[in-house]
């Protein structure tokens, strides 16, 4: 931008040469997650040209920064680096106007640590910049965090480091984030936002976290939170690199220098928090995250970063009824059924009464007839015989599986594998054309590509000469040389050190209802050992939190536990859940926010009623006959948490409430629906006729619904006094 001849004033012109002056905003995204949680499929590819939705992960984080106003992205490759380099190259992303990238080789960086002081030697980053890793999906604009995170550095040049969070209540049962992390706490001064504390992996065994009493020294309160998202974007200033070089202990990103810089007195960099709420921010890993994020981006959340949006190179699907993307060339076949919440890659074909389900399936895949594919993962040139049965599964490129092979739950199969006919594959295995490494690593990922051929080197299992004569032959050969495991070629992996434990927490797979039971009985036992060991409470504010709120905080849990049961029986909608699963949920919710079964009740049938609302229809009538259908479908699960006349008013209560204030669209439907209810056994004539008389010495202002219900009640009493 150059300034116009004339132009008005000094201030203007101080403008304009403040833009010349100005350095382009950089990103420094690291093409290696340092960690080996996608093992064995990144053995023999990088993480970030897995493909999630049919799309390798990087191009949506490269697009996103393109779209946030970055314009210069400099991309450390590592692990496989030739393969990353390779894809950048072939990609249109180095010949995009004003949004350059970059490649930065290494082939001994241990860690992230080890990448930024890379970096920081080749002096290439000027100014403040964007620290992202090649696995991260967002839609969030740039503009006010980074106008918070300069304003800050001008007041105080120690405030290094914005980092970005995001609400995200952790599981009651599992303790963990909807994608698959610890439960993360921290502290956060309220006023400045600056971050005080950060712990993925506290000791909470006792229900205590252990703090720094000096933290309140120039505070009047503090913040703890367990229900943020650590999104692991971060604006950094240059001193960060330089810290990293200061620091060779500095190795991983929030354990090492998050960490330190908080305990640091010395120095006093400070780092803080930027939350956001309306948009999207996640990074890809583990197994977990990878199924909870692939369908946020099927059903819209990552917007423009979707299937059917042309920010792709080979996008071509499009969007069609009940959340499901088709290509243009799918060969479906008449009697085949494509589920909801399904996407289906170019020249795909699938057999006949073949179903797919809550599934992602890539291009020039070939599924035979009755075939059952349900939450899967299905990349390219995968060929499915007839009869083969796929549940939460992940199956790698040119797989083949024979007639009647069955995966299991949270069964990945690496590249190449053939399961052979008939073969069950158990429940968590992973296999790979790979032998599984004797020696396990730490964090470090070490799949390096060697610098002068391009091939695989992996430092942790012997005869590594052989595993490279391997990688380096024929297919076919491949093939011959691997063991039959599975029927057919393929070795299956040992479950690590940790057990089942790490497998199902990390797995695409959902938990299974025994160690669900497991978990709540356990927690169940904690808690009730805790009631009786722990009778006295801290002193009120000291942490700085006021005691006024508490009478708040009570209505902020109940509103909190409605909400985690309606996004648990969405869940259960869209995923096809069981009602004994549901039920486990509900009840592990109940425990963990303390809630009596007449809360359960009500929650449950608002998020029912909720559902049935928010689903388009044109008239009252169909509104009606909607909640007849969802009221019908889930009578059931409604009925478990009726067992007495208590429940059922508390049911007639919550939904005069949802008449009066969310839904108000019910209103002139209070009697239809409370006929529907009881029609349906929901709701018995004592529980229904007590409601009534508890109403009698109520205003006038409460009795709306009695009045509106007033023919119905009268028929009630009068079926009733003819029976008598």
């Amino acid at each position: 931008m150059v300034a116009k001849k004339g132009s008005r004033g000094g201030a203007a012109g101080e403008d304009a040469g403040e833009e010349l002056s100005r350095d382009p905003l950089q990103a420094i995204l690291l093409a290696d997650s340092f960690a080996t949680l996608f093992r064995p499929i990144t053995l023999e590819r990088p993480k970030v040209l897995l493909p999630l939705v049919n799309a390798p992960m990087i191009e949506y984080t490269l697009a996103w920064l393109e779209s946030a106003g970055v314009e210069e992205v400099f991309v450390f490759c590592c692990a496989h680096s030739k393969q990353v380099i390779e894809y950048l190259e072939n990609s249109n992303w180095l010949n995009q106007p004003k949004f350059s990238v970059s490649t930065i080789e290494s082939y001994n960086a241990m860690s992230a640590g080890d990448a930024l002081r890379l970096i920081y030697e080749k002096n290439v980053v000027h100014g403040d910049f964007i620290l992202v890793t090649g696995d991260t999906v967002s839609n969030m604009p740039l503009t006010q965090a980074l106008k918070e995170h300069k304003e800050r550095k001008k007041r105080d040049s120690n405030a290094v480091m914005t980092m970005i969070i995001k609400q995200s209540k952790p599981s009651p049962i599992t303790h963990q984030s909807r994608l698959g992390t610890e439960e993360l706490f921290m502290a956060i001064d309220p006023k400045t936002k600056e971050l005080l504390y950060y712990e993925d992996k506290a000791d909470t065994s006792k229900g205590t976290l252990t703090l720094d009493r000096t933290m309140l020294l120039d505070r009047s309160s503090i913040s703890l939170h367990n229900d943020k998202q650590d999104c692991y974007i971060d604006i950094c200033s240059p001193e960060v690199l330089s810290l990293f070089t200061d620091n060779f202990d500095y190795q991983h990103l929030r354990r090492h220098f998050v960490k330190g810089l908080l305990v640091d007195d010395l120095m006093g960099y400070k780092i803080f928090t930027h939350e956001i709420h309306s948009s999207y921010a996640a990074r890809v890993e583990n197994y977990r995250s990878y199924d909870t994020i692939s369908k946020d981006i099927i059903q819209r959340w990552t917007y423009p970063l979707v299937p059917d949006i042309q920010f792709l190179q080979n996008s071509l699907t499009k969007l069609e009824r009940r959340g499901t993307y088709r290509a243009s060339d799918v060969g479906l076949s008449r009697s085949a059924k494509m589920g909801p919440f399904t996407v289906i890659g170019s020249r795909t074909t699938i057999g006949k009464h073949s179903e797919v389900s809550n599934s992602v399936i890539g291009e020039d895949c070939v599924i035979g007839s009755n075939v059952s594919i349900d939450g899967c993962y299905i990349w390219n040139k995968v060929n499915i015989e007839d009869g083969c049965r796929l549940k939460h599964a992940i199956v790698c490129d040119g797989v083949t599986m024979k007639s009647g092979a069955v995966l299991e739950a949270g069964v990945v199969l690496s590249f190449k594998v053939i399961i052979g006919q008939n073969f069950v594959v158990p429940a968590y295995s992973k296999v790979s054309l790979l032998q599984q490494p004797v020696r396990q690593d730490s964090d470090e990922e070490l799949e390096y590509a060697d610098n002068s051929s391009g091939n695989i080197e992996i430092t942790s299992v012997p005869n590594t000469t052989d595993v490279l004569e391997e990688l380096n032959t024929e297919v076919s050969d491949l093939r011959i040389q691997a063991a039959s495991e599975v029927g057919g070629a393929g070795f299956i992996w040992s479950v690590g050190e940790k057990g089942l434990e790490e497998e199902w927490r990390h797995s695409v797979a959902p938990i299974s209802a025994d160690r669900l039971l497991e978990i709540i009985k356990s927690a169940t036992d904690e808690l009730d050992t805790s009631n009786e060991e722990s009778n006295i409470l801290p002193p009120s504010g000291e942490l700085g939190i006021d005691s006024d709120n508490e009478s708040d905080d009570g209505r902020d849990d109940h509103a909190h536990f409605e909400k985690e049961v309606e996004a648990t029986f969405l869940r259960a909608i869209h995923e096809n859940v069981e009602e004994d699963h549901i039920i486990i949920e509900v009840n592990s919710l109940r425990l963990s926010y303390n809630m009596a079964s007449t809360d359960c009740a009500g929650a449950l049938f608002y998020a029912m009623m909720k559902y049935a609302v928010d689903t388009p229809h044109d008239s009252a009538g169909e509104l009606l006959k909607i909640t007849n259908g969802v009221i019908g479908k889930w009578e059931k699960l409604l009925k478990y948490y009726l067992p007495s006349l208590d429940e059922e008013i508390e049911v007639i209560l919550k939904f005069e409430e949802m008449c009066l204030e969310s839904t108000k669209e019910y209103a002139n439907l209070f009697s239809q629906i409370l006929h529907l209810l009881y029609d349906k056994d929901i709701l018995q004539e004592d529980g229904i006729l007590r409601w009534e008389s508890e109403k009698e010495q109520a205003d006038e202002s409460d009795k709306v619904f009695v009045k509106k219900a007033e023919k119905f009640l009268q028929w009630l009493k009068e079926a009733s006094e003819e029976e008598d």
